[in-house]
């Protein structure tokens, strides 16, 4: 579509560039980031995208990544039912994990990414059933008990997070430490 020259459109044009400060945030911490890409996405892309860097990440460590047979779980590793979370920081400096349901699935895997760093934590499911599911519904009124969510701050976590990892390696000790099961 060729450059419009209209003055009409120009003046349109040069309103919107005036007043889009007060609808778009532009996050520069996120600037030179080799995340950055990752803020264009639709929240469903990222949800995808979560799930792909969790399998790949798993895989290059060595770890034995299957599909789930089921839509209740993400994938199996070592043969453990997972469902993945993924998040990137906001600008409150919170990652916030969503969508959280009771389905079946052994541990969640929660990724955040910020912009120059990753977190990780395995939660096992009963201290899921512990702190979050039934605890704190994403959604008010009827609907809203069967979808669960939580923040983290990477930098001071809950107690009750502490033993589920945090920085990427300690989470895939977690998760190397899963014994393989067979099918």
């Amino acid at each position: 579509m060729p450059k419009q020259s209209n003055p009409d459109f120009e003046l349109f044009a040069s309103i919107t560039t005036h007043i889009r400060s007060e609808f778009v945030e532009l996050d520069e911490s996120w600037k030179d980031s080799p995340f950055a890409w990752i803020h264009s996405l639709s929240s469903g892309s990222r949800g995808k995208l979560g799930k792909r860097l969790v399998s790949a990440w798993c895989a290059s460590k060595g770890l034995l990544i299957d599909s789930s047979p089921d839509s209740d779980a993400d994938l199996l590793v070592n043969g453990h039912r997972i469902e993945i979370k993924f998040s990137t920081l906001w600008k409150s400096g919170i990652y916030k994990f969503q969508q959280i349901r009771d389905q079946n699935y052994e541990f969640v895997i929660c990724l955040g990414i910020s912009p120059f760093d990753a977190h990780c934590w395995v939660i096992n499911k009963n201290l899921l059933y512990e702190y979050i599911i039934g605890h704190k519904p994403q959604h008010k009124g009827a609907k809203g008990t069967d979808t669960f969510w939580f923040s983290v701050k990477p930098n001071n976590p809950p107690d009750w997070l502490l033993s589920t990892g945090g920085t990427l390696n300690e989470a895939f000790e977690i998760l190397k430490g899963l014994k393989r099961i067979r099918k």
